[in-house]
């Protein structure tokens, strides 16, 4: 119990709406013939459209601000939900953001995530994707940037994906088990995407404080190898694990980081991304994103379909939002099958 209050007791600064929702999705069921699929949302966070990056925000932002910073640095993608949600946070609490996104050898269309990066106020920079391959690397020369103009720094890695960011993450399970516990719920598996590791590291770490019974199916998104990404999660869960006291610096819930699902790269709609987005919008009205969540809900449909997930199971699956990446794909989603707008009907024209 002591370990627990200690999760508690760590400083955050409240961005997120919370206890985001838990939902069912009979009609999603129903389509795929079981199982009994519930969503949990943290598309709803509340802050500057929602996703998951609020939870790890309140952590690192409440540090922010007990170190007496007053400009926050991050980096990630041109389209970056983190970096977004950073942003807004930043906005909220009356400090300046500087932003490192990744691009390719021209700035991209301001649209998208970028489109409110800027209505945020965030100084936005860009770094070449393919001669910059580790942007986390030049987050120390920006500190140093803005130190030499006055400022007062404080940075973290893309996705907010350190030890302290993953508890965030660890007390986002207890809610869920307490939802759960509520409804007299019992569920075989959580499902989610992971891309830069620490939502998956902090619901481990969660998992070593409250032992779950359903395994944590994480699906990578991100890192073609996997052997990146695994390393960064156990590095993120370690970290965590040091915060917390925990003995082991190795998670003690089975550790599943799947593949299969991440198609041609980091962005890049799959057919399965896009099935999975028209199949949840169709059914239940819920906007997944071809980035992380559509990509990680077509694992979900692949796994009832081949009776790796059983119809008699229960599936809790982690929607961490993203949303505005659909605006920025707009031309992949079209192209994609099934996925073509009807042709309009024009009232009054012969």
């Amino acid at each position: 119990m002591a370990t627990v209050m200690h999760l508690h007791d760590f400083a955050r600064v409240p961005l997120a709406q919370v206890p985001t929702p838990l939902d069912e999705a009979p009609r999603l069921s129903a389509a795929l013939g079981g199982p009994r699929i519930l969503l949990k949302r943290d598309d709803l966070s509340g802050l500057a459209l929602g996703g998951n990056k609020a939870r790890k925000l309140e952590l690192l932002l409440a540090e922010a601000l007990a170190q007496g910073a007053d400009t926050i640095i991050t980096t990630g993608a041109a389209d970056s939900n983190h970096c977004r949600m950073t942003a807004a946070a930043a906005a909220r609490l009356g400090l300046k953001c500087l932003l490192l996104l990744g691009a390719k050898d021209e700035a991209p269309a301001l649209q998208g995530n970028l489109l409110l990066d800027q209505l945020f106020g965030a100084e936005v920079c860009f770094a070449s994707s393919s001669r910059v391959p580790n942007r986390n690397a030049l987050l120390p020369e920006l500190a140093a940037q803005v130190r030499a103009r006055g400022g007062k720094p404080y940075a973290f890695p893309s996705g907010g994906s350190i030890g302290l960011g993953a508890l965030g993450y660890a007390l986002a399970l207890q809610e869920l088990i307490d939802q759960l516990a509520a409804r007299g719920v019992e569920p075989d598996y959580l499902v989610c995407a992971s891309g830069s590791g620490g939502t998956h590291a902090g619901l481990l770490l969660g998992a070593a404080l409250f032992k779950p019974r359903f395994e944590i199916l994480a699906v990578n998104v991100d890192d073609p190898a996997n052997d990146e990404l695994e390393g960064r999660t156990r590095q993120v869960y370690a970290e965590g694990a040091a915060l917390l006291g925990l003995p082991s610096e190795q998670p003690v819930a089975p550790f599943h980081l799947l593949t299969g699902y991440l198609g041609k790269g980091y962005g890049v709609l799959t057919p399965g991304g896009a099935e999975a987005i028209r199949l949840l919008a169709r059914t239940e009205g819920v906007l997944l994103d071809p980035v992380y969540t559509g990509k990680a809900m077509a694992l979900l449909i692949d796994y009832v379909r081949t009776g790796r997930i059983g119809a008699e199971r229960t599936v809790v699956f982690l929607h961490t939002g993203g949303a505005p990446a659909l605006f920025t794909q707009a031309p992949e989603l079209v192209a994609a099958p099934g996925l073509a707008p009807r042709a309009p009907h024009w009232w009054g024209r012969a």
